[in-house]
């Protein structure tokens, strides 16, 4: 499993934003607040994103549970947007049930449900599969699929490549794939473009991170589901119904994914600092550096 550093992982979302959306500008710094309590009554809707926000590995953020407990009795809508890829929605539910959140599965985007719609009569296609754990992909239709392990012959016969968990996947791989896309470009769709997540111990390397070599590699473009790109808002939106956009917040731990998605979703943003991306870093600094300015940071969720 590779590891990156916080410099590293901010150098190499930097890198990329040829591919990302473009920043709003903004020339108002960003209004700092202790936690989510302080907004619940400037907004109706809050997105939460998951790591960084409502856990951190297998691990509750201590007293956010309660936290969103109390936006939801008070009337709120609250809803997960994850990149969480790696397993399918119903999945994903009973962990951040576990965890003390009291979630339905329609609270619950993900970007694997943002590429399982673009996937709707694609069907007949063969798909080389990056997957972190052998998961059930059912929920994402009837898929022919096989996995990209140590023979190379997949990676031959795949007609398209969709690259959704990392967990296993290694260098060797990786290399095999860019022989694959030299020899003969194919599709990618990528489940999850985070570059990393924050786990206890560091940041792992995410499907994004491997898509973005792909790219740079082998000259063929990736296609990316969920934050910071549109479509998972599309699913959040069609969940949540009319709404004054005014009154929305994302709340997330990445500038690169949270913040900048906010902004494509013409929705305001909020910024964790003391946890996730950031913590323990000089959080005012990456945003003067990156240019991607949200409306609020929070000390903590």
């Amino acid at each position: 499993m590779i590891m990156l550093t916080p410099e590293e992982a901010f150098r190499a979302y930097e890198a990329v934003r040829h591919r990302l959306p473009s920043a709003v500008p903004s020339t108002t710094p960003p209004e700092r607040v202790a936690s989510l309590a302080d907004l619940a009554d400037r907004f109706d809707v809050f997105l939460l994103d998951a790591f960084g926000v409502l856990n951190i590995g297998d691990a509750a953020i201590p007293e956010t549970p309660e936290r969103v407990a109390s936006l939801q009795v008070a009337g709120k809508r609250v809803l997960v947007v994850s990149n969480a890829a790696s397993v399918a929605q119903d999945k994903l539910l009973r962990k951040y049930q576990g965890l003390g959140y009291d979630f339905a599965l329609e609270d619950v985007i993900t970007s694997r449900g943002a590429m399982g719609v673009a996937l709707k009569g694609h069907d007949a296609l063969k798909w080389g599969v990056m997957s972190g754990t052998p998961s059930d992909l059912a929920d994402l239709g009837t898929l022919t699929t096989i996995p990209l392990g140590d023979d190379p012959q997949p990676y031959a016969l795949a007609e398209g490549f969709l690259l959704i968990g990392s967990a296993t996947w290694t260098q060797t791989r990786q290399a095999m794939l860019e022989d694959a896309l030299r020899a003969a470009p194919r599709p990618i769709l990528v489940a999850n473009p985070d570059i990393v997540a924050p786990r206890e111990n560091g940041f792992t390397a995410e499907p994004g991170y491997f898509a973005h070599q792909l790219a740079d590699r082998t000259g063929v473009t990736p296609r990316f589901f969920g934050k910071p790109f549109e479509g998972i808002y599309d699913l959040a939106f069609e969940k949540i119904g009319k709404v004054d956009r005014s009154r929305v917040l994302m709340v997330g731990d990445s500038l690169h994914t949270d913040v900048l998605g906010a902004q494509t979703a013409g929705i305001r943003s909020a910024l964790v600092a003391n946890f996730g991306f950031f913590a323990g870093q000089d959080v005012h600094r990456a945003i003067s550096m990156a240019g991607i300015v949200p409306d609020f940071v929070l000390d903590r969720p």
